[in-house]
């Protein structure tokens, strides 16, 4: 079911905590949704769920707009906040029973839809025990089945690996990653890696508005104007090899590595290259090329230009 987030604003007294956003999801998509503290994600993800309207724009559901069917879009959405919403007391198995019940499953389907959560969660073993009594990874498990239990199409997930251990996250995000195959997932999260390893697509907020919309190796090559690369160049003096790649007409610096004596990271000019340059260099003066990577700007960095820098 797809999601469309459409010029929507919202106010508190004369802050703009979202300011004219607009966004899609589709189906079997999973959204990454990213932003510092305050840029506004949580004001969004309250009105994608209803649970507050926005002054201006809309989003619709389904073809549903907020407006006009808020209780219908309601039944189409599985949410799972920061904050589990777990009754602890409860054995599992109850704690899905009375989820189940309260959005409204049909009760000849109930028996069946806990099985099915029980079965895709990884909850055999644990149904019948207290949630108390489970780790950290295994209650986001069980908060994940809460979220499903009415087989919404949308599914919205705020920090769902928070302090859960490597391995748990590993174990979430394939879960996440076999739900968003059949569903429209927006996943919130500080954890960049994790996003970039379980995302299709990463939209970026920063003060309210949208800044950047794209998979993460484009968002990489879209911030990265000027080519960066390491190279190592053998049969040839080091110093004499540093001032000849300097003195290409394409290169803005060429900076030593240390503890690698004949390697060099090489920052090209905006909107070129100087990949060709260097091996034309090395020919001409008989230097032999062993190694040449291209390095890609990690997701944090290009995190921290879109939020820190603007």
């Amino acid at each position: 079911m797809e999601v469309i987030i459409d010029n929507i604003t919202k106010s508190y007294g004369i802050q703009k905590a979202v300011d004219r956003v607009s966004f899609q999801a589709g189906k079997g998509e999973i959204l990454g949704f990213l932003g510092p503290n305050g840029a506004g994600k949580t004001t969004t993800m309250r009105i994608i769920t209803c649970f507050m309207a926005p002054d201006e724009g809309d989003v619709k559901i389904g073809g549903l707009s907020i407006h006009e069917k808020p209780e219908e879009i309601k039944k189409h959405i599985g949410y799972l906040p920061e904050s589990n919403p777990l009754y602890k007391d409860m054995p599992v198995i109850d704690y899905l029973h009375y989820v189940a019940e309260l959005q409204q499953v049909p009760k000849s389907l109930i028996r069946h839809r806990i099985g099915e959560m029980i079965q895709v969660c990884g909850l055999k073993a644990e149904k019948y025990k207290k949630i108390y009594e489970l780790s950290k990874g295994y209650q986001q498990r069980v908060g994940l089945a809460q979220a499903l239990i009415h087989d919404p199409e949308v599914l919205i997930l705020d920090e769902p690996t928070s302090g859960l251990d490597p391995n748990q996250i590993v174990e979430i995000r394939e879960l996440i990653r076999k739900i968003g195959k059949e569903k429209t997932v927006i996943l919130c999260s500080h954890i960049l890696a994790e996003v970039e390893a379980t995302c299709d697509r990463i939209v970026i907020i920063n003060k309210g508005q949208l800044v950047a919309d794209g998979t993460a190796t484009n968002l990489r090559k879209q911030a990265q104007q000027k080519e960066i690369f390491r190279v190592t160049i053998e049969d040839g003096d080091r110093n004499a090899i540093f001032a000849a790649l300097q003195g290409l007409e394409s290169v803005e610096t060429v900076d030593f590595i240390p503890k690698q004596l004949q390697s060099f990271e090489i920052l090209s000019k905006a909107n070129v290259s100087s990949r060709k340059g260097v091996f034309r260099l090395c020919v001409a003066k008989g230097w032999t090329i062993t190694e040449m990577i291209l390095v890609e700007r990690k997701l944090e960095e290009v995190f921290r230009d879109l939020t820190v820098n603007n």
